[in-house]
């Protein structure tokens, strides 16, 4: 190349200086955009063990593990304490820490409206929800209630004593059950416990007449013949599959509607978010992964077992999400007088 105007020298020089200039601009963008766990991963999930929390966090570290889908070990633990604030505040104070990431539910956005807690979920850094929990309404399994009506009926004859179990309060258990009793004039003493699965423990043991686990938290106790599913708050019955118990598969409880209920769909996000200030490279690389993990054997397995609705979204289409739902939330919540100031 023959250079006009310019002495060699300096040409040399001038483009020297350009090429170290190039080297340290794009040096941080390419490091960024490589972002990837440099140590073991926490997932932390924001309700005790064995609930439908617990159990959706382990089914991602399967995925990711058995897929080799990263190269680092990822430890599971639960923090349900407050409601499950007791995660998100942990998980909060790992700012710019993409290696701590908060597994929950709608209570990511939901808790701070009715609990005064050290955190809004606009400080954290959304990375997914990856599916939908279908919630059922279960009573034990030698109950003489066959379907929707007849249970609200006999509750409502009971003139509140008739106890409903649930995980957390003033959440979403809480929610539908306040929801049930504005449908059929029926009221219940809801008893709060850390988790699903904890509910689903005093129901088999006759402590309670009901809970609204979601399928995931009870299908041990259904197939022991322990619970009975009266019916599921969704639109459409649950996807066809294989027999759960010895006579029944999800796809064979009836939808509430069907049976006369008022309440068509009520369903929950699991959702996936990042500490404050996280690098956006990280949230990008969370992301992809755990799109990854919704393509393997194991997720469609978990699925299946848990029969809940799939449904992957992330970035604007999630924060959008949050936000409408958290709207749409806040309206119960006051109608409720659960809102704090």
């Amino acid at each position: 190349m023959i250079l006009k105007g310019i002495d060699a020298p300096r040409a040399l020089g001038i483009f020297a200086s350009a090429a170290m200039a190039m080297a340290l601009g794009t040096a941080p963008a390419l490091a960024q955009s490589e972002w990837k766990p440099t140590k073991p991963v926490e997932f932390v999930g924001a309700a005790g063990p064995g609930g439908g929390t617990d159990i959706f966090a382990r089914a991602v570290q399967l995925a990711i593990q058995n897929n080799h889908l990263i190269d680092q070990p990822i430890l599971v633990a639960n923090k349900g304490g407050g409601s499950g604030a007791e995660t998100f505040v942990y998980v909060k104070a790992a700012e710019g820490d993409g290696h701590k990431l908060a597994f929950g539910t709608s209570n990511l956005y939901t808790l701070p409206m009715v609990a005064k807690v050290a955190f809004k979920h606009t400080d954290f850094m959304p990375v997914a929800a990856m599916v939908f929990d279908e919630f059922v309404l279960w009573t034990k399994g030698d109950s003489p209630y066959t379907d929707y009506k007849s249970y609200t009926a006999a509750a409502k004859e009971a003139n509140g004593t008739f106890k409903m179990a649930g995980a957390l309060s003033k959440d979403t258990d809480q929610t539908l059950t306040r929801l049930i009793e504005k449908d059929t004039g029926a009221k219940f003493i809801y008893l709060p416990f850390k988790s699903g699965g904890e509910a689903s423990v005093q129901l088999t043991g006759g402590h309670v007449q009901s809970h609204v686990n979601n399928p995931s938290e009870s299908v041990g106790h259904w197939k022991a013949g322990q619970l009975k599913a009266l019916c599921v708050f969704s639109k459409e019955r649950m996807a066809p599959g294989p027999k759960v118990t010895e006579t029944q598969s999800w796809h064979d409880i009836p939808t509430c509607k069907e049976q006369g209920a008022g309440i068509e769909s009520y369903q929950m996000p699991r959702t996936v978010a990042l500490p404050p200030g996280t690098p956006q490279a990280a949230v990008d690389f969370w992301a992809d992964v755990l799109k990854k993990v919704t393509e393997t054997p194991e997720w469609k397995d978990y699925l299946t077992k848990t029969a809940q609705t799939g449904r992957f979204i992330a970035g604007s289409e999630l924060k959008t999400f949050i936000e409408e739902d958290e709207k749409r939330t806040r309206k119960v919540y006051e109608e409720e007088g659960w809102l704090v100031n």
